[in-house]
């Protein structure tokens, strides 16, 4: 069931509901090495750490995001073990892909190509242009713009 729909349909039909404001604040993600994947973000992105130390599960984490006073960001995180490949784009609760919006989309994928990523897709389509890549890990990266 689309809990979006759900949610909409809901306020709808009964106007007690109040709609909440909210928005996106981080994304955890599982890596083998989190200083590796932070690096690669800071290198291609122009993104900073924003802390790093030991994580509620045990393991290690580092938050990085855009520099100055940006909101949101993401936390890559491994786990005390080396973690294990098991969920896939298509799995039920697997991570499909990371989605940056960036405002040169020609100045990025040089940056991805020249840091020994390939990128896999491109496509042009409404509302924007977009490639795509894989990381270390497997990860999925989908860059777009909207300019």
């Amino acid at each position: 069931m689309n809990t979006q729909m759900q949610s909409t349909n809901n306020t709808a039909t009964n106007p007690t509901i109040t709609p909440l404001t909210t928005r996106l604040e981080h994304i955890n993600i599982t890596v083998a090495d989190p200083e590796k994947t932070a690096a690669m973000l800071t290198d291609l992105f122009g993104w900073a750490i924003r802390w790093k130390g030991a994580s509620k599960l045990g393991g290690h984490t580092v938050h990085v995001g855009l520099p100055g006073l940006g909101d949101d960001y993401l936390a890559i995180y491994t786990t005390p073990k080396h973690p294990s490949a098991t969920a896939r784009r298509t799995d039920l609760g697997g991570l499909n892909h990371v989605g940056l919006v960036v405002d040169d989309l020609d100045e990025a994928e040089r940056r991805v190509i020249e840091s020994g990523y390939e990128i896999h897709t491109r496509a042009d389509y409404e509302p924007g242009r977009r490639f795509y890549f894989d990381d270390h890990d497997g990860i999925e990266y989908e860059i777009i713009s909207y300019i």
